[in-house]
């Protein structure tokens, strides 16, 4: 019976002495990276003491930048000052993609994953959680007959919508190619933003539909009957126009199951790129049912040859739209967006229909920084 203990004894202190192995119980200071400094500089550190070569890709480093080692085997870049803003990197050890093992805040835009950090101060600080009244974010499942499955969509609903009676507006936001349901909610800050416009009275008190753009997907990858399947850019049902003939459903679930205004005035509708595009064609096919049209870094993008209904006779479609009137149709693009050459000529085809717009134009790219922007500035205008 003796033996037997001391043997149970011996084998408690071996397995907790290999959990201890595993735990790093060093008083070594922490590494800091990402860190935000006074002067809105931001420095980078990473122990690789074994590396030969450390560099960081982002937004916040346009080119790449080479960190350099330290004789305590640490990796450091300090960058110029930085424009407030929600910026995403990575390291590049020895050529080989890693994370920052000191930032646990990381993204995923279509397959790519990387790190996060803010820089406040300016349009940033309404990407931040602040000290104000806070809106519900749902993931609904929804029953689609023209699609013939049960599908998911992402819904944000204001501060107070539990308890009070009230309807309210509702903004329907599109995302772009190899995007989802959560794009907007994850890249694009979409509660955050709403939050604080909403508590700053900016924006009116409204719902937000964050929907999933691809046909052929029921929800976000890993989140769905596919399984862990990987994100891909470029779906084979993009330009059949099933997303657009299938928007009735979401309508029908959201104004069935949301205290919701149920009239044009009421209702937007948005998106990025494809969602962009999204969100043009379908407004144009169903003239009496959007008050608010918004086109983020897009234009008509299907391809020529497509035969879906929803894309043919576009020009009667938009004439129809014209005629039947709105009160905003908003468009906007940075001047280094791919796009940008695309979306000249769509304005061009409205001026001569003489189809009245409001067209933002800024600098950068086909990137979350102006989505961000646009939503920021598309949302005041709703419903006043």
């Amino acid at each position: 019976m003796k033996k037997l203990l001391l043997i149970l004894i011996l084998m408690v202190f071996c397995i907790g002495t290999q959990a201890q192995e595993n735990v790093n119980f060093s008083t070594k200071k922490d590494i800091v990276s990402p860190e935000i400094n006074a002067d809105n500089t931001v420095t980078f550190r990473l122990d690789a003491k074994n590396a030969k070569e450390v560099k960081v890709q982002g937004d916040c480093i346009p080119e790449g930048g080479f960190l350099t080692k330290g004789e305590d085997g640490i990796w450091t870049l300090t960058t110029k000052k930085l424009n407030p803003e929600l910026y995403s990197y990575s390291f590049f050890v020895d050529g080989v993609k890693a994370f920052d093992p000191n930032n646990a805040f990381l993204i995923r835009d279509v397959s790519t994953v990387v790190n996060v950090f803010l820089v406040s101060g300016g349009k940033a600080d309404l990407y931040k959680v602040t000290d104000v009244p806070h809106g519900t974010v749902a993931k609904r499942w929804y029953a689609s007959p023209q699609l013939q499955t049960t599908r998911r969509l992402t819904v944000y609903t204001p501060a107070g919508y539990e308890s009070s009676k009230q309807k309210y507006p509702v903004l329907y936001l599109m995302h772009g190619a190899g995007g989802d349901e959560n794009a907007w909610m994850e890249l694009g800050r979409t509660a955050q933003i709403m939050d604080n416009l909403i508590a700053q009275g900016k924006a009116k008190p409204m719902i937000v539909v964050m929907t999933n753009g691809n046909a052929d997907q029921t929800a976000t990858p890993g989140e769905s009957s596919e399984g862990f399947v990987k994100p891909v850019f470029m779906r084979s049902a993009t330009f059949l126009g099933k997303t657009e003939a299938a928007f009735g459903d979401i309508i029908q679930f959201v104004e069935s199951n949301y205290r919701i205004k149920k009239e044009k005035a009421s209702r937007a509708i948005a998106g990025l790129s494809m969602g962009g595009m999204h969100s043009l064609v379908i407004s144009a096919n169903y003239p009496n049912t959007f008050d608010y049209v918004g086109v983020f870094s897009s234009a008509m993008l299907q391809p020529k040859d497509s035969q879906a209904a929803m894309y043919s006779d576009f020009i009667t479609k938009l004439k129809a739209q014209r005629d039947n009137g709105f009160k905003l149709y908003w468009i906007g693009i940075g001047n280094n967006d791919f796009l940008f050459e695309r979306s000249n000529e769509y304005r061009k085809l409205l001026d001569s229909m003489q189809f009245k717009y409001q067209y933002r134009e800024t600098t950068g790219g086909h990137t979350w920084s102006n989505w961000r922007d646009y939503l920021s500035e598309f949302a005041p205008l709703l419903f006043q």
